[in-house]
């Protein structure tokens, strides 16, 4: 029996949990060919090898070399840091997924982006940042008290508390700990002693989830829950784990390949009414990956995030680094359109509803030491976007109690209470919007990015 969707999603450091995020570090890194100088900015550097064609032959080498069996994964239990079934996007490398993805481009290898070094101090986007960006200043400072946001992801992160701890001191964010009930750290069955094996690969991811929460909601408290492998079935459970703890905002970094059996998934782990559940819309370009693709949860894709002489002070286009990298989007082969979806032609789910920043090359700092780095580092991917959208929706407040969260975009679409994203791509596609961003609704980035909380509010 299938215990999990064919899924990989952007968490999106490197590649992240769902679609697949990427994450990159403060010096020079390597396939992607950027750097990162200053907060935010980038500037390239040597240019990457032309890609080199493949044959659809190589797909099953590729495969053997993410360690994932198409055709067994599923019903196996995945070596620790790799994902499962074709597969959860998984940070310590790549797998059989991005590298099946990467096939099919014509790519032999897909592009990967890994920090040379952490970096003593930040070099990325901080809170104020953020909050700047997303107009968020004030509700930050006043929102958010009493309000849990929990995180699901794969296998513990030992160091997950002090190095959240190293983050709030460094912005001057109050503490947030074991011992004065902010943080709280379980696993999918709810137990805080029994923990899943800690893994160095998804450490990064979780590192990168915690701090994007505190940097938007830093009154809230936070809920690490920790499947105890990433299979659909135990990340679902952690999902389900956090709503019967209280939380009424969950975010998942993770996804992959869709499959028949995510209306299934849908029903057994996503349908909860009056929870705003967020979801990585991915990193590997334009597709539509699952659970990104379900009805019941925001979908959240990626942007370039720049600062701007313009009134904002900030500008925003589609996040697409190459065609192997680059935000989340696409129309469902599976997944039933929600009643308040009503974009032109996708019969079905059409991804993404919202988006924040995503790209590694404008990315945010996280401090991380069990994962990739021994101290600060720069992240991309929907991996972070995710977790700000879970953030903004905590500020806005409780949802109502028979509320899908997803809606609440919708009903603010064309208005000032979001920032409408025109420009870039994530790809090809034969129905334009699906890939590329216009004024009004398109898959890259929704209706666009947080502009104050009204567009989250039910």
């Amino acid at each position: 029996m299938r215990t999990t969707p064919p899924n990989s999603q952007s968490t999106q450091g490197r590649y992240g949990r769902h679609g697949s995020w990427r994450r990159i570090g403060t010096a020079a890194v390597a396939t992607a060919a950027l750097a990162l100088a200053g907060l935010g900015t980038a500037a390239h550097a040597n240019a990457a090898p032309a890609p080199q064609k493949v044959t659809a032959k190589t797909i099953a080498a590729q495969v053997a070399k993410a360690h994932v069996s198409y055709t067994t994964q599923c019903d196996a239990t995945p070596a620790k840091g790799f994902a499962s079934c074709n597969a959860l996007r998984v940070t310590g490398g790549t797998t059989a997924f991005q590298e099946e993805q990467a096939a099919k481009k014509g790519l032999t290898t897909p592009a990967t982006i890994k920090p040379n070094a952490a970096s003593a101090t930040p070099t990325g986007y901080g809170p104020s940042d953020l909050q700047d960006a997303y107009g968020l200043t004030s509700a930050a400072s006043s929102n958010g008290s009493g309000e849990t946001i929990a995180i699901v992801d794969a296998y513990d992160d030992p160091n997950a508390e002090s190095d959240l701890a190293e983050y709030r001191s460094y912005y001057g964010l109050s503490d947030c700990t074991t011992d004065n009930g902010c943080f709280t750290k379980v696993s999918q069955t709810g137990s805080t002693t029994s923990l899943p094996t800690a893994d160095s690969g998804w450490a990064g991811e979780i590192s990168l989830d915690l701090d994007m929460a505190s940097a938007i909601c830093p009154n809230c408290n936070i809920l690490l829950v920790e499947a105890k492998s990433s299979s659909m079935a135990n990340l679902g459970t952690a999902v389900n784990r956090a709503v019967t703890l209280g939380a009424k905002y969950v975010s998942n970094s993770y996804g992959g390949s869709e499959s028949s059996s995510d209306t299934s998934y849908d029903s057994s782990y996503f349908n909860h009414p009056g929870v705003a559940i967020t979801v990585s819309a991915g990193d590997e370009g334009y597709g539509a990956e699952y659970p990104a693709a379900s009805r019941y949860v925001t979908s959240v894709g990626g942007t370039k995030l720049s600062t701007s002489s313009n009134s904002r002070g900030w500008t925003e286009s589609v996040w697409k680094t190459s065609s192997t990298e680059g935000t989340g989007s696409g129309c469902s082969s599976y997944d039933a359109k929600p009643s308040w979806q009503t974009d032109a032609t996708c019969a079905k789910r059409m991804i993404s509803d919202v988006s924040a920043v995503a790209d590694p090359a404008t990315g945010v700092s996280v401090y991380d030491t069990y994962g990739d780095g021994t101290g600060w580092v720069t992240y991309g991917g929907t991996s972070a976007s995710s977790p700000i959208i879970a953030g903004v929706y905590a500020l806005a407040g409780t949802p109502g109690s028979s509320d899908y969260p997803a809606s609440y975009p919708y009903a603010a679409a064309g208005t000032s209470a979001l920032n409408d994203v025109t420009s870039g791509n994530n790809g090809t596609c034969t129905t334009s919007y699906y890939c590329t961003a216009t004024s009004g609704y398109d898959g890259p980035t929704g209706w666009g990015t947080p502009e104050g909380l009204d567009a989250f509010t039910g």
